[in-house]
């Protein structure tokens, strides 16, 4: 793997970990994701119209694809409100691969590997770790997490067919419109627009536009490296957010569940493979 592939990799799991820890620290996580998520899609449609490229067989897989991102970033903002993030991150990138290998065997009649089968057991460990032994977290988090898995891991397989008729750009902007539109009117009408207009600041544009730079440095690294090395350094972003969340946010993540949190990471690596 060349350095500049693993640089832009690694670089893409720190923006990831970051623009989540952002969310997760405004005084309305909703309402933040709703604004950050507004921006990326304004910010973002001078470049995806550079680079438009779209087949119109691409269209129902974005039409679904809008519905599962809506669903994902809802979860993310309420989990976040109710939640710690080294419980949920961890959960929700560990688990979503997993699921994406179970629906591969059980529907797609995919063949699964050892190596495969071993990272599904370090997740699992991980999982349990992250949970928690001697002094659990509450099952809000775990709950949370395995709800926003669920959806990464529907949108994923819908996106693994969709992309094959856009651009990877392209494709990503008309995937989040939808979301950005109907997220945004959705929390103006429980908590009033003033709950919008309070969370513009420097740090919610941050996360706005870091949602699509983490994207953008993953398309960068893969056109250096395989796919497979480059999403095992993304993966790191399993252990850079839950030691962010112990450094900026003041969760009480111990050895335990950054032990754990670094299981998952493992183990989705593993699956990669």
């Amino acid at each position: 793997m060349p350095l500049s592939a693993f640089l832009l990799a690694l670089g893409a799991a720190f923006v990831h970990a970051l623009w989540n820890l952002l969310l997760a620290r405004a005084r309305d996580p909703e309402a933040a994701g709703a604004v950050a998520l507004l921006t990326a899609v304004v910010v973002f449609a001078p470049v995806a119209a550079a680079w438009w490229e779209l087949d119109s067989q691409a269209w129902p897989y974005i039409a679904a694809s809008s519905v599962l991102e809506l669903v994902y970033f809802a979860l993310l903002g309420a989990a976040y409100r109710r939640a710690e993030v080294s419980v949920v991150y961890p959960l929700a990138r560990g688990v979503a691969p997993v699921l994406v290998l179970v629906v591969g065997i059980v529907a797609l009649d995919a063949e699964t590997t050892a190596v495969q089968a071993l990272g599904v057991c370090l997740v699992g460990l991980g999982v349990v770790l992250v949970r928690g032994l001697a002094r659990p977290a509450g099952w809000t988090g775990v709950l949370f997490g395995l709800a926003i898995a669920c959806s990464i891991a529907a949108y994923t397989l819908v996106d693994a067919e969709g992309i094959r008729y856009a651009n990877a750009v392209t494709y990503l902007e008309l995937v989040l419109i939808v979301p950005a539109i109907g997220y945004a009117l959705g929390v103006a009408w429980f908590k009033g627009g003033a709950a919008l207009r309070a969370e513009v600041a420097p740090a919610t544009v941050a996360a706005g536009l870091g949602m699509w730079v983490a994207y953008g440095l993953v398309l960068a690294a893969l056109a250096r490296a395989e796919a497979a090395p480059v999403a095992a350094v993304r993966e790191t972003s399993i252990v850079i957010a839950t030691a962010g969340a112990a450094l900026f946010l003041h969760e009480r993540v111990g050895a335990s569940r950054l032990a754990g949190a670094a299981l998952v990471a493992a183990g989705v690596v593993l699956l990669g493979f």
